[in-house]
């Protein structure tokens, strides 16, 4: 009989879709989605401006479980409009993020899992989707003091926007080397200062400013490990078990405060001195 991990060996993860990339996250069969491409549940308002809709809307979002725990799982698809979010994608993160604190307050046990993979809100819904990924961002808030919620930025398109701030407030933040984590995305600071200051072309240039290795070494995101199928899921597993953590990232503000004091900010800083600083006001 064939081992049902077998198709996970030697995959890579940032090259699978959203629908995949949760399949692999979760015990193997368990994968209920909901909200599924056949309800037809798309954006009213990508039509009427000229863009085919996506019946998913890119977002998937699912029930199932990791290691025998129930958990949701939602993974944005960054090949859909760039993985931006809009009225109906932004209310499918979070109406089942706010199933989960609905059930963890009855009684039930579900943790949360989200692949982001998007350049924050769709232009061509911009109210409606700061207002979702307001809600998005009050039920992470509200489920995180339950059970853990592990974050991943995994692929090329990277997270940006309102959802690095999402990103931010998960209790767990890991990412793989072809992640990038900023507020703003290299196209938008490149038209706004100018190529000179910001080439978006410069691919080293970026990840180094913006990649999982940098994010990780500065502190800014908790774990950072390589794009293998299998390794990312055993790191999802190892974040759940940690639990709901001690004190949040965002609330962590005296460490910020300390790194800031050691910033001499009459010199440019080198990439050195940034790695010693962050790591001196961790420890403080």
């Amino acid at each position: 009989m064939s081992n049902p991990q077998d198709s996970r060996l030697n995959t890579n993860f940032v090259e699978q879709g959203a629908r995949k990339r949760i399949e692999y996250i979760l015990d193997s069969g368990s994968m209920r989605e909901l909200v599924t491409p056949f309800d037809r549940v798309i954006s009213p308002w990508l039509e009427v401006q000229g863009i085919v809709p996506q019946f998913d809307d890119g977002v998937v979002v699912a029930r199932g479980a990791i290691d025998g725990k129930s958990v949701i799982a939602i993974a944005i698809d960054g090949s859909f409009q760039g993985g931006s979010l809009g009225e109906v994608a932004g209310a499918k993160i979070a109406g089942v993020l706010e199933l989960a604190v609905e059930a963890n307050q009855a009684g039930e046990s579900i943790a949360a899992v989200l692949m982001f993979e998007t350049g924050g809100v769709r232009l061509q819904e911009a109210n409606l989707g700061l207002a979702a990924i307001a809600e998005i961002q009050s039920a992470i808030v509200a489920l995180r003091k339950l059970q853990p919620v592990v974050a991943l930025i995994t692929g090329p398109v990277g997270c940006f926007g309102g959802m690095s701030i999402t990103a931010g407030l998960c209790s767990y933040l890991l990412m793989t080397r072809e992640g990038r984590l900023g507020l703003n995305g290299p196209q938008v600071i490149e038209q706004e200062a100018g190529v000179g200051e910001y080439d978006s072309r410069d691919r080293p240039f970026i990840w180094g400013l913006t990649g999982g290795e940098q994010r990780y070494t500065t502190g800014l995101v908790d774990d950072f490990f390589s794009s293998d199928v299998i390794d990312v899921r055993h790191k999802v597993q190892e974040y759940l078990r940690k639990g709901v953590p001690d004190t949040f990232r965002s609330e962590a503000i005296q460490s910020s405060l300390n790194r800031l004091k050691n910033v001499d900010t009459q010199h440019q800083i080198t990439s050195e001195a940034a790695r010693e600083i962050f790591a001196k006001g961790a420890s403080l």
